[in-house]
């Protein structure tokens, strides 16, 4: 039975590594700036490291950045269209 827990923990670490690696992967694609207004990303900034908005998109393998008014105006649409809160 040990066996079988032993292989079990050894395939969820590898799937867990595969996926890691493939988030990191993407990160490297992470803009330098708004996607929609094109304002300049600062990574070392932790104001903005914690109030823009980041929308991967794993299967095409797209990274797009968003600054927090531009995320704003994206909602505040959305809720207008659907006519419901975001």
């Amino acid at each position: 039975m040990a066996s079988a827990d032993r292989k079990l923990r050894r395939k969820k670490r590898r799937e867990a590594e595969k996926d890691m690696e493939e988030k990191l992967g993407l990160f490297e694609l992470l803009p330098e700036e708004c996607s929609a207004c094109l304002s300049p990303y600062d990574k070392t900034d932790l104001e903005m490291v914690s109030s823009w908005n980041v929308v991967v998109r794993e299967k095409e393998k797209v990274v797009r950045l968003y600054c927090s008014e531009c995320w704003e105006k994206a909602k505040n649409l959305i809720r207008e269209v659907d006519g419901q809160d975001v």
